[in-house]
């Protein structure tokens, strides 16, 4: 296994240019002992296809693949929405629904149409994420997480990004986008799976004092 010298303070790539899960992640992991990383920060590095059949599966190939061509410990997300009415779409295509990677008022503008006229109750989905770590030999870790919600047409909410102002939590009275960071972060698919990633990402980078 791969060890970076330095015990005190250790770099962790996370392998997105998405500056919204950048900041989720900081938060939750800012009293680490890791600097983090974006793959903003390694211009240079093309990106990899994300073509598996499952968060896990893209999570897991992420991780790997950046791990490799940059030699430091890298986490890696791959998350989405799946609404039951359109058959668990839009899945692993979730950044890229409308066709544009990333193109957030475009999914969210398609996701609305796709669900006209279907009524409330019919309108589950919920947010799936995967994490895997891995440094440059092998994935080490894996996690997952996965929160409840409904589709709605009106966004609310400021906060967040992606589909965040349609998905309303029932049991917070919210959608996402109105929940506050520490808070979303307590409950959010990528709460859930970066809360049991944690304390292997402290024993597998051997983290001084974490």
């Amino acid at each position: 296994m791969t060890h970076i010298t330095d015990p005190m303070r250790q770099t962790l790539l996370l392998a997105t240019g998405n500056a919204g899960k950048i900041a989720e992640v900081r938060r939750m992991l800012d009293d680490l002992p890791v600097e983090l990383k974006g793959l903003g920060d390694f211009p240079g590095i093309a990106a990899i296809d994300e073509d598996g059949a499952s968060f896990a599966e893209n999570a897991g190939k992420k991780a790997l693949y950046y791990a490799q061509q940059t030699g430091l410990w890298t986490l890696a997300d791959d998350s989405g929405l799946e609404v039951d009415a359109l058959n668990g779409e839009p899945g692993i295509f979730s950044a890229r629904f409308a066709g544009a990677h990333g193109d957030d008022a475009a999914n969210n503008a398609k996701l609305v149409r796709a669900l006209a006229g279907v009524s409330r109750e019919k309108r589950t989905a919920r947010f799936r994420c995967a994490l895997a770590l891995a440094d440059p030999e092998a994935v080490r870790a894996m996690a997952e997480g996965a929160v409840e919600g409904l589709i709605i047409d009106d966004p609310r909410g400021h906060n967040g990004f992606g589909y965040d102002p349609h998905f309303f939590v029932p049991a917070l009275g919210k959608t996402a986008a109105e929940l506050a960071p520490a808070e979303k972060n307590r409950v959010s698919h990528r709460g859930q799976a970066l809360a049991a990633m944690r304390p292997k990402i402290v024993s597998l980078m051997g983290l001084a004092g974490a």
